[in-house]
Parts: structure tokens; C-alpha cells; sequence
């Protein structure tokens, strides 16, 4: 089941629905299932203090996510996603949806195994985030 909700931010995920069946297909086509995977969306604050309290890392960031999984193939987990730097990113690369979108698929491609550290890997995750955004 996914959900979606709110931390320190007025904002409303519109189309609630057609997003979860977007996710639920990306998910599927990873040869994967979806068991509680939560979404929330946060002031960059709010995900500053998670980022330092869980991570120990002293930087903004645009998502962290927490893997709750216990089977390989059930993802599970929370998804802390800043809504500040969605809204900054969309005046740099694109619209905010679009924006959003990226961001909500990058979570879930890091619960289905893929890394964005390294060079390659950065590529790959890329890779994949396009193509989903272009099967949205």
C-alpha cells in the first residue's frame, strides 16, 4: 500500500491515485512488490534534522529514504522527500510535476536496489528514472 503525507509543508499530491498506479507498474516491471511505502513530503528543515539525526550528514538534500524491506522481493520503506527543493529544482530543470515525479521514482528505484553514488551507477539511476517518467 502506498501513502502519501505531509511534514511541515502546505502541500496536496493531486492525482493521488493515477500516481500510486504509476508507482505500483514501476514496481512491478522491477519485478517487485509493494507492501507499506510511505511518502512524505517535508520542509527542507524537517528533512535537514532527519538527514542529521539518521545520516549524519549536515546538508540539504532533495530525498532520503529509509528501507524497511524484510523479503527481497516486498519493497517497503519511507520516502522523506522536500518539498522546498522540488519547488527550487523545478525553476532550475523542468516543471514541478515533473520535478516531483523524478524525485518519488528516485526513491523507489533506490527500495528496488539501485545506487546514485557512483559514476555508473549515477547513470544508470538516471537511465531508469527517464524511462519511468516517459511510461507515466
Amino acid at each position: 500500500m502506498i501513502s502519501f503525507h505531509t511534514e511541515d509543508v502546505s502541500f496536496t499530491l493531486q492525482d493521488k491515485i493515477k500516481h500510486k498506479q504509476w508507482l505500483q507498474a514501476v514496481a512491478k516491471e522491477e519485478l517487485k512488490k509493494v507492501g507499506a511505502l510511505n511518502y512524505v513530503f517535508c520542509s527542507d528543515s524537517y528533512l535537514l534534522e532527519i538527514n542529521q539525526s539518521y545520516l549524519h550528514h549536515d546538508t540539504f538534500t532533495d530525498i532520503v529514504t529509509f528501507d524497511n524491506s524484510d523479503e527481497p522481493n516486498v519493497i517497503e520503506g519511507d520516502i522523506f522527500i522536500s518539498y522546498d527543493r522540488i519547488l527550487e529544482n523545478a525553476a532550475k530543470f523542468g516543471t514541478e510535476s515533473s520535478e516531483l515525479q523524478r524525485v518519488m521514482v528516485h526513491g523507489l528505484l533506490h527500495l528496488c536496489g539501485y545506487k546514485d553514488k557512483g559514476k555508473a551507477d549515477k547513470a544508470l539511476m538516471t537511465s531508469k528514472e527517464n524511462y519511468y517518467l516517459a511510461k507515466r
